[in-house]
């Protein structure tokens, strides 16, 4: 018989009555029932009751146990009594009678609880997260991230790409984020960075004659916390194609992400192609470009209807004249709640940082509300035709410049899809939006910037770089796709051709010389013939968030830093000895106390 377990915690059955088995795991829990003790023995497989009678001469030793030891028990297997077997347990027709009881591993006074429900805090969990990891949800959490992993590798696979592993030490590059840096010993003064993504080094194997690449890229970035953002590293899905259209991309990633929502996830994926939604049309309409679709409201532009004359809300127009806009949210069937909601929802918005959020209430006559009375017939008729409401709806109004009316006028919405109860919590609705804007201006600066991705295509190619008058006008090849309104992956059709990437970079500022020291491989790379390519790279830890329905993606990811970006077990980042920095040719300098 093996030394530790003949069968796992999660395999007895009925059919194994009468045979003696040996397994091995950590008491999940203990139950003192007069002359019989009962312990929940727990492995990565599942539990199973154990027992020993209050006569046994091992009782005493069953009985000292600490929950979380790790045991091994030896006995038969029997058969529950009918009132005793637990349906919501696999193993729950059966027990084992404990034969023989050895302590392998005792368990200390815990600090969190791993048995029942009890959540501790967050740094508790962190600083003892292998004890964290031991909980139901932790375990599948892991099993889900895993089968998903292997679900896109057999996928990817399948359709001919080809897994290849790129640098972790390579060179600093402008990619949007901090980069992570690494002292070399060998060149002192000189750093290798992390990558922030493989990019140049996928887009380099399409110019090496790969044809499909993907891998399950590790990405390091020196970037703040957020609920769906890990700070320091995480893993994406890394996909770059040869002689690829939007299409193509599309086609490649689409049926795969359909599918692994479709099998792992607790809800369906909404029926179709995913929708495609121009930017412009995405900020107009959902006042973001990660529009989650599962709330049907839309915001409409009706600047005009405020500009007609008679309408006499100054203090709308007297913004209009100073180049802002007015978004309008619809609000169905909301004239028969109670003047609180609408005092509630004005009282939000000022807690945002807005003025405030106007409305007006539509019954059989007309407008209702504060700003009902500055309006004329004309103005309501093209607002209700705008945001698409008749009697008995309600229409709210965000009014600013241009890019703030956009965000604020998508938070509104989110705000109202959830107080009206609109949005279908029971299904995963995906979008690609597309035409993003290859250049933005910068806000402090008033610079032209790329606005997405550096080396992306625009739309026209070098003529549309020549001929556009005003830079922000200029449409790249690129693309994200969204679910639920999380971003799961930026991605783009790349430029391929040093003419095109030279004047894309000029139009941002960057000179020739500067071009040739930052992106040295790729820009020589082009010069010698590049296929056009385009790629995408959805993130893993984004995606198993999403299925495991988990609203902070600290949850999927097996060791994870805190929102300080700091590794609480491991204690990093930590100090390191004189000697180590001496031998990277560095000293610290801490900023003044």
């Amino acid at each position: 018989m093996h030394p530790y377990r003949t069968h796992n915690c999660g395999e007895l059955r009925a059919g194994h009555v009468g045979t003696t088995v040996r397994l091995s795991g950590w008491v999940h829990s203990k139950r003192d029932h007069g002359g019989l003790l009962f312990l929940d023995l727990r492995d990565h497989y599942g539990l199973t009751q154990v027992v020993v009678a209050g006569d046994a001469p091992l009782f005493s030793a069953v009985e000292a146990v600490r929950v979380e030891s790790v045991v091994t028990v030896t006995g038969p297997v029997v058969a529950r009594s009918e009132d005793t077997v637990n349906a919501a347990l696999a193993t729950g027709e059966v027990e084992v009678r404990i034969g023989t009881f050895d302590l392998e591993s005792p368990a200390a006074t815990l600090p969190l609880q791993v048995a029942g429900g009890q959540e501790a805090g967050e740094s508790v969990r962190l600083s003892y997260r292998f004890l964290d990891l031991r909980r139901e949800k932790m375990q599948r959490n892991l099993r889900l991230r895993a089968d998903v992993i292997a679900m896109i590798r057999r996928r990817m696979t399948e359709q001919g790409f080809l897994e290849i592993q790129t640098p972790i030490l390579t060179a600093s590059s402008p990619e949007g984020a901090r980069d992570f840096l690494v002292p070399s010993r060998l060149h002192p003064g000189r750093f290798y960075a992390l990558p922030q993504a493989p990019q140049q080094f996928k887009q380099l194997l399409m110019t090496s004659g790969v044809d499909r690449y993907f891998q399950i890229a590790p990405c390091f970035r020196d970037e703040d916390a957020r609920a769906d953002r890990s700070p320091g590293e995480f893993y994406q899905l890394d996909v770059e194609l040869a002689f690829a259209t939007q299409e193509d991309v599309f086609d490649a990633v689409e049926p795969l992400l359909r599918d692994v929502f479709a099998e792992f996830g607790s809800r369906p994926v909404a029926d179709g192609p995913f929708p495609r939604i121009a930017w412009r049309d995405a900020m107009l309409r959902y006042g973001t470009d990660k529009p989650d679709l599962r709330n049907p409201l839309e915001i409409a532009d009706v600047t005009a209807a405020f500009e007609l004359e008679g309408v006499t809300f100054r203090a709308f127009r007297s913004q209009i004249e100073k180049g802002a806009v007015v978004r309008a949210i619809p609000a169905p069937n909301a004239a028969a709640r109670p003047r609180s909601f609408f005092d509630g929802l004005n009282r939000w918005a000022r807690d945002e940082g807005a003025a405030g959020l106007g409305y007006v209430i539509f019954d059989e006559e007309g407008g209702k509300g504060p700003i009902a009375k500055f309006l004329v017939p004309e103005a309501e008729t093209a607002i209700r035709d705008a945001v698409g409401i008749g009697p008995g709806d309600a229409v709210f109004f965000v009014c600013d410049q241009p890019v703030p009316a956009a965000a604020f006028a998508g938070t509104a919405r989110t705000k109202l899809g959830e107080e009206l109860g609109l949005i279908d919590d029971s299904v995963f609705r995906f979008c690609w939006t597309v035409d993003f804007p290859m250049y933005e201006r910068d806000a402090e600066t008033g610079k032209i910037v790329f606005s997405h991705n550096p080396f992306s295509m625009p739309q026209g190619g070098l003529e549309a770089l020549e001929t556009a008058t005003d830079p922000e006008d200029i449409l790249a090849w690129q693309y994200d796709i969204v679910c639920n309104g999380v971003e799961l992956s930026s991605g783009a059709i790349r430029n391929h051709r040093p003419d095109i990437m030279v004047r894309a970079f000029a139009i941002a500022g960057y000179s020739l010389d500067e071009l040739e020291t930052q992106f040295p491989a790729l820009l020589q790379a082009f010069r010698y013939g590049a296929p056009p390519h385009g790629g995408i790279a959805p993130g893993i830890d984004r995606i198993v968030m999403l299925l495991a329905d988990e609203p902070n993606i600290r949850e999927v990811i097996p060791f994870p830093l805190n929102q300080q970006a700091e590794d609480l077990l491991m204690g990093a980042p930590g100090p390191v000895s004189d000697e180590q920095l001496r031998e990277v040719h560095l000293r610290t300098v801490l900023p003044p106390a």
